[in-house]
């Protein structure tokens, strides 16, 4: 009887090649993303656009906080307001916010452009307070600016979860559209100085 060797263990290289890069990202030569996962992602989340979700993600939980907090708590005064409503909405962009928007961004780096802190460092945390309180109290003043121009024609608006996450939605990226500028005019800035 012939002795007939069998290699039960060989392995396939090219299949372990493409298990190994299934995560990865290139582009080709058309310029077009290569992902080799996309097949594996191709729910109804992934065919909304970028913009979409992290405008969508961005006004929730600003709503959510309002709604939880604002009218959760009955916050009448607005020192009180302040001070709890930037220290709870700073926590969740921090927190939540932000996280989510890296976890769902395909390609790295994506969704930066809808955070104003894009890197999560041990001081973004009370950056992310402070920049709440700033736009928080921008959002306030608009209410009021509101309510002034409605009172003689006797318009009134109160602060509710929709309405307040549109407008601090709307605020944050007007905020974050100008620091993205300012970090191009300092970068042209110091090309020009680097090319001289």
């Amino acid at each position: 009887m012939a002795n007939k060797k069998h290699n039960n263990y060989s392995t396939h290289s090219d299949a372990v090649d493409r298990l190994v890069n299934a995560d990865k990202k290139d582009y080709g030569k058309e310029g077009k993303l290569n992902d080799p996962g996309k097949k594996y992602r191709s729910g109804f989340f992934d065919r909304i656009p970028a913009p979409v979700k992290a405008l969508f993600i961005k006004f929730w939980f600003y709503g959510a906080v309002c709604f939880f907090i604002f009218w959760g708590l009955s916050i009448v005064d607005s020192l009180d307001a302040l001070v709890i409503m930037s220290v709870v909405i700073g926590f969740v962009n921090d927190i939540l916010v932000n996280n989510i928007l890296r976890f769902i961004e395909i390609i790295p780096g994506e969704n930066a452009k809808w955070m104003m802190f894009t890197k999560k460092k041990y001081w973004t945390l009370p950056a992310n307070v402070l920049y709440a309180f700033v736009v928080f109290y921008c959002v306030r003043t608009l209410y009021v600016i509101i309510n002034l121009l409605g009172a003689p024609i006797g318009f009134y608006i109160g602060v509710e979860p929709i309405l307040f996450g549109v407008f601090f939605t709307l605020i944050d990226i007007l905020f974050i559209r100008m620091k993205m500028l300012m970090n191009t005019i300092i970068k042209d800035a110091q090309d020009k100085v680097n090319k001289q």
